[in-house]
């Protein structure tokens, strides 16, 4: 079903899926449904598309506000789950506003050196371990959109050798530094790394400099934790470079899922943007 699935997988027991935006966890419950495994799903509050929660029925969902980690394990006892899976994107700033913690999520933060994204999910997923439940590897089921080795669509632009080794040394030492998973170089010169906004923000940014011959590199970090942190490169990200003006991008095999993997593929030709494995 899933290289990324426990040898021990127990395809009867519920699995739960923490969904938050975009259409990764729509995809993720789309193929796990279809291997037979029942789904179940935690909406979270003005994150989980409507899309998706309106294709579980009521009993088979429950809602929690964005820091309710007591109240998220008490639906995981519900659900009477042994898995549970995180997918989607959390607006980044709800880390800083909007946070609505209870009383077990205080005493969890209260906890914690260092409050950044890593840090949180990992406590929230170290958390729903102690409860019993085997968080899963965030790439289950999406084997078949991971960047594969070598390239997937030609571009209209050429990449020089050196500018591309750059590129992904610069990204690699951002990624090990725990700042961000992707960069922007031109010719030798870094036009932008990714940091807490995100890549299409990053991407946006880059757009106002009018540089030539834009690569965009994104890799994994040396120590994921892939519970809860995966990167990701989907037809938002590619109408992002298409609007900057970056002819060619760089994923690290494996590693980066590239979300809808054929549309994605398909559009980058149309739209003449380069795409490569690492």
């Amino acid at each position: 079903m899933s290289h990324f699935l426990p040898d021990n997988f127990d395809k009867s027991k519920p699995l739960v899926l923490i969904a938050g935006q975009g259409n990764y966890p729509v995809l993720l419950a789309q193929r796990a449904g279809s291997a037979g495994i029942p789904i179940r799903l935690v909406e979270l509050g003005e994150e989980t598309s409507d899309k998706l929660v309106e294709s579980f029925p009521q009993n088979e969902r429950t809602f929690i506000k964005v820091g309710q980690v007591g109240k998220l394990l008490k639906e995981l006892r519900k659900f009477n789950s042994g898995y549970a899976v995180m997918a989607g994107q959390v607006t980044p700033g709800k880390l800083f506003r909007g946070l609505q913690p209870d009383l077990k999520a205080v005493r969890m933060l209260a906890g914690l050196k260092r409050k950044n994204a890593e840090t949180i999910f990992g406590a929230i997923g170290n958390e729903i371990e102690k409860s019993g439940v085997h968080l899963l590897d965030a790439r289950v089921f999406m084997d078949e959109d991971l960047a594969d080795q070598g390239l997937m669509t030609k571009g209209k632009e050429k990449v020089n050798p050196d500018h591309l080794s750059h590129g992904i040394q610069v990204a690699r030492e951002n990624a090990r530094l725990d700042v961000g998973q992707g960069v922007v170089v031109s010719q030798g010169t870094v036009l932008a790394v990714e940091a807490f906004e995100g890549t299409n923000s990053m991407l946006a940014r880059v757009g106002n400099f009018g540089a030539k011959n834009c690569l965009f590199v994104k890799v994994g970090k040396p120590n994921q934790d892939t519970r809860f942190d995966v990167p990701i490169f989907g037809n938002q990200t590619l109408l992002e470079m298409k609007k900057a003006g970056i002819g060619n991008a760089v994923l690290e095999s494996k590693s980066v899922i590239i979300l809808d993997k054929h549309s994605v593929l398909r559009n980058a030709k149309k739209l003449g943007i380069g795409i490569s494995g690492t």
